[in-house]
Formats: C-alpha cells, structure tokens, sequence
C-alpha cells in the first residue's frame, strides 16, 4: 500500500515544491505592496504628507520596458541551461549510447528559448544607452 503511494508523493513533492518557489516569493511581494499601499492610503485621507521614503519605495520594483542588452543576456543565460542539460545527459549516459536523446530534447527546450530571446534583441526597438 505504502509503495503504492510513493511515486505520487514524490512527483507532488517535486512540482509542490517548483510552485512553492514561484508563487510564494510573488505572493509576499504583493502582501507587502497592498500594506503599504494602505498605510499610504490612511496617511493621505488624514492629512498627513507623505515621506519621499516610502515613494521611492513603491517605485523601485518598477518593471521597465526590457532593452536589446537585457534580452542578449536573458537569451545567453537560457542557452547555457540548455547546453548544461545536455552536457549532463551526456555524461549521466556515457555507457549508453541512447541514454543521452532525452536529456538532449530536454535541453533543446531551453536553448531554443535563449536562442529566441538572442534574436529578438536585435529586433528590439529599445535600444541600451552605451554610458
């Protein structure tokens, strides 16, 4: 009964444990954004002025438009996931020769992802400013 039960805990485990890092961190972010939103919200309605602490605050995790610069190293970043995937499928496989096809089409998902943020940047009409 309990061997039963162990693939189905494990796979849970995994993909609960991949949500949890993804939802987690943004559902905080946004807790913490609705509070000060309230906090500033009653500071206004009673008159008081509001500090330049707190709107700087509220606009730091601004998100920008992303730059031709920001998508070349996105691109690069997700081409080196898929190169390692499949370096890993290589070298996990050595003994067998078939072993290594999967891991290579895993790591092909990744690296056509960078590939097209790679050619998307030179498409991106946001250009980064050189200082």
């Amino acid at each position: 009964m309990l061997e039963d039960l162990a693939p189905i805990v494990a796979i849970l485990s995994i993909f609960g444990g991949i949500t949890a890092m993804i939802v987690l961190p943004s559902y905080f972010k946004s807790k913490e954004r609705r509070e000060m939103q309230a906090t500033l919200r009653a500071a206004i309605e009673k008159g008081q002025p509001v500090p330049p602490e707190m709107i700087d605050a509220m606009t730091r995790n601004v998100k920008v438009a992303p730059t031709a610069l920001s998508d070349l190293r996105t691109g690069i970043i997700w081409v080196a996931v898929g190169v390692g995937i499949a370096t890993f499928g290589y070298f996990v496989s050595y003994e067998e020769a078939d072993a290594f096809h999967p891991m290579l089409g895993m790591g092909a998902i990744p690296g056509i992802v960078g590939l097209t943020y790679i050619v998307l940047s030179f498409f991106n009409p946001n250009k980064s400013k050189q200082p």
